[in-house]
Parts: structure tokens; sequence; C-alpha cells
């Protein structure tokens, strides 16, 4: 019966995109809704959120952002005003043209992003250079009309954090607009357990209306990448189009200097496809909602449960759960490895006799016996440890499905044939770009901040390369 669980999960080695869906599903972190593709997020998927919104509150606090609240309706006249903007977004915009049972005389969209409140916003807000920085910070969700439509990865409501702030010089919005991706860079490495690479998205993948936008990818265990936050700079373009100045020093009339920047509930199935397995969920330790389950062996024999009480309360900095269903124990290992929980604590009369607990690591399936007194301080040694490993083996996978093309045919082969990154020189040209897509799917990831030469020349027409670029199939 143990593993019963598990049998349900497709290996991924056989059919990659059905083994996601039935670990979201099996670990119960979302569900299907009546709404096509939306979806119901589960509290075991949504804690997880929870944790993601909990950190990068404060990361983005330390920096000085303040959190508010914009309209989730933007009047179509509105969306208008910047036309990259509204061109960019206008196939996935979905519309409401009733209010009650009246049409109305203007329609509204249902947000697909905020630039165009915040605005408005900035416009009537912003008056003189005192008034400046503006650091603002939405969480929401938004609405996008995706064709195709995955849990987590791409859905038409999903849930994110979007900010957006004004600036009195180009300088300083430049400035933000890398603090905040090298913050989102940090966040992944650090508590997501994923290494990323940072850099610039050429002008035919960055954001519409921007001037410049900057990502970090990441790689999944398929080979397939993902972008997994972005920040723009805006320059002065949005304030031009929506009349946001401010009285400088001097008292003359300047345009402000805006930036945006995102992170969304995809990198939930970010935590899926780069550190689960064949038994469903490995959650790294500092965003598991669960940290620590303690399975109490033959529970129902006196002290047993008194003793996985106590060890309990010996984790207080954890967060610690105690498994007293009436299940089996195989059932209760089955439950909490499909869960992701990194570190289980079995008890059971045996272990209470000899003053021991076997302590066992998810990732690995390293078993630790400990004496009781132990514990607390093994936990913190193999929470940090399993933390640390899980980003190395990503890091590894990463550098192993990492390749380097110097001409087309070598390029088409190995996209073809080698999931991963490919590094290529490139010149610039967006005919390359297009064709590189056309041939072979793979899109420009970014031109990362650490530049490498590869060759002198484009790896598609062979003229002058201008960058060296990351290439992928992406989600």
């Amino acid at each position: 019966m143990s593993q019963k669980l598990v049998k349900e999960i497709t290996a991924m080695e056989e059919d990659f995109a059905q083994w996601y869906t039935d670990v979201v599903k099996k670990a119960e972190l979302v569900d299907y809704t009546s709404v096509k593709g939306c979806m119901a997020i589960k509290p075991a998927g949504y804690a997880i959120w929870e944790n993601i919104q909990t950190e990068l509150d404060r990361r983005f606090k330390d920096t000085g952002v303040e959190n508010v609240y914009m309209p989730m309706f933007i009047p179509e006249s509105l969306l208008q005003k910047e036309k990259d903007h509204v061109e960019g977004f206008a196939p996935e915009v979905a519309w409401v043209t009733h209010g009650g049972l009246e049409p109305l005389q203007e329609r509204l969209c249902v947000r697909p992003t905020s630039e165009t409140l915040f605005c408005d916003f900035y416009a009537k807000d912003i008056q003189s250079h005192r008034d400046l920085p503006k650091l603002y910070n939405q969480w929401c969700s938004v609405v996008r009309w995706e064709k195709t439509t995955r849990p987590f990865l791409r859905s038409r409501e999903f849930l994110w954090q979007e900010g957006h702030t004004a600036h009195a010089t180009a300088e300083e919005a430049q400035e933000r607009t890398i603090q905040m991706l090298n913050l989102y860079g940090d966040f992944c490495e650090e508590v997501l357990a994923i290494p990323v690479l940072r850099g610039k998205k050429t002008d035919k993948e960055k954001f519409a209306g921007a001037e410049a936008t900057y990502t970090i990818e990441s790689l999944m265990h398929d080979g397939k990448a993902l972008q997994s936050g972005t920040s723009h700079n805006f320059g002065d373009g949005f304030a031009k189009a929506f009349d946001i100045q401010y009285t400088d020093k001097e008292n003359k009339l300047q345009y402000v200097h805006q930036t945006s920047w995102g992170f969304t509930t995809r990198m939930v199935g970010a935590i899926i496809m780069v550190h689960g397995d064949n038994s469903g969920l490995v959650l790294p330790p500092r965003i598991a909602p669960t940290q620590v389950m303690i399975i109490p062996i033959q529970q129902k024999k006196a002290g047993v449960l008194e003793k996985a009480d106590e060890i309990k309360e010996a984790l207080k900095g954890f967060r610690v759960k105690v498994d007293d269903s009436d299940k089996s124990p195989g059932w209760k290992f089955s439950e909490q490895e499909m869960r992701g929980i990194p570190l289980r604590i079995e008890i059971g009369p045996k272990d209470i006799e000899k003053n021991q607990a076997v302590i066992v690591r998810r990732d690995t399936r390293e078993k630790h016996i400990v004496t009781m007194d132990e514990i607390p301080a093994k936990i913190t040694e193999l929470t940090e440890m399993m933390q640390n490993d899980m980003l190395e083996r990503a890091r590894t996978h990463r550098e192993e499905h990492t390749f380097e093309a110097k001409n087309f045919e070598e390029f088409k082969q190995i996209v073809d044939k080698k999931p991963g990154f490919v590094k290529a020189m490139w010149c610039g040209d967006v005919a390359c770009e297009e064709k590189i897509k056309e041939e072979t799917t793979a899109t420009s990831r970014c031109i990362p901040f650490d530049e490498e030469k590869i060759s002198d020349v484009c790896v598609c027409c062979g003229k002058p390369a201008k960058s060296m670029v990351y290439w992928g199939k992406a989600y």
C-alpha cells in the first residue's frame, strides 16, 4: 500500500509533461476549475506561494519599496495611450462590456498588467522633485487569455507582484531596474535553490513599451528554459504618453523615468520541475511550508506520541508537524515524499528505548541515526546542507546541459538532439533571431551580463557578431 501513491505518478523519463501534471495533482497543489485555464490553488500550493511572498516582500521593503493596490479594471481609452504597450497585450486581454444588465459606455479591460493604471495615478500624484522617487509594489492577480494553459506555468489568471517605480533621472531608473533583477536572482538561488542566468532580453523579446527588459532564466529538468522574473526600464516613454512631469530644483518641468518588475506563481512550477523526482515534490528547506515531518511508529504504544510531541517542542525554530493520522507508517513515508517535505523524523518504541531517532533526507534518502539531544543541531545542519546541495545539483545539471554552437548546422543539431541552453554569437539582426526560431523553435533567452566570445561571427548569417546569446526552447 505504501507504494500506491508513487505508482500514480508517470515517470519523468517516460513523459515529462504528464509527470508534472501528476505531481501537481497528487501533491494536492492545485485543482482544475469550471473556468477553462484557471486553477484553484489548494492549501499545499498556496502555502509555498505565501512563503515566496513573505520573503520577497521583506526584501522589497529593505530597498525602500512600499505596497499599494490599484483597481483591476482599466478603461479602454487608458490602455490605448501607450501604442506599443496596447499592441503587445491586445491578443490576451479580457474585456468587461456590461455592468449588471446595462452595457458600459466604455469597455473595461481586466488588468493583464498595471502600467497604465500606475501611470494615470503618478500623473496626479507627482508634481515636484520632492515627490520622487516613488517605489511602489502591488500583490494581485492578473488575467491574460492564454490559448494553451498548464497549472502554475501558464494560466489565464495568475498571482504575482508588480513593482512600479518613478525616478527623477535615467541613471536612477536604470540602477533600480538592475537592483530588482539581482534581488530576484539572489532570491531564486538563496531560497528556491534555483540557479539563474542574468541578462538582457533582445529587442524582439522585450516587454511591450519598455526601453530595455532584463531577465533571470532558469533551466528545468527536461532541458527547457523558464523566464523566472523580469525587470523593465521604461525610460520616459510612458511618462510622455501619460504626461507624468515634475518640477526640478531649477523649477523646470521634467519627465520622470520609470521601471516595472514582476515575479509570479509560475515559480511554484519551476520548483517542481527543477527539484522534483519520480516520487513527487522535493522542496528546498527555506521555502517548504513544513520543513520537518515527525512520523511516530506504533503510535498506539505508550509514550510514542508524547515523545513525538516532545521532539516537535524542541524544534521551535522550524516549521514542524507530527503525522498522528491512523495511516500506516509506509503510507505516511510515501505521502511525505510526495509532498516534498525536506526531512522526516521516525520515532518508535525501539528508538525510545535506545534514546535515539532516525532522520531521513527527502532529496537523497540518506538516513541519520541521532540521539534525542542531538536532534535540533542535526536538523539545523541537514536543512542547510540540503539547501546548498539542491542548488549545486541544479547548477551542475544546467552546466551539463549548456552547449556551444559556432555555426548554424551545429546549432540545429544541438537543439534537435540535446535539450538545454545553447550559447551562440549573434549579429543583432532580428531577421536572424526569427530564422533561428522558425527553423529550430529555440528563442533567445538573454544576452548575459557576463559576456563570452565564442567566435567573431553570427551563428546564423556569418556576419560580424555583436553579442553572445543564450538560446533554448522554453515554457
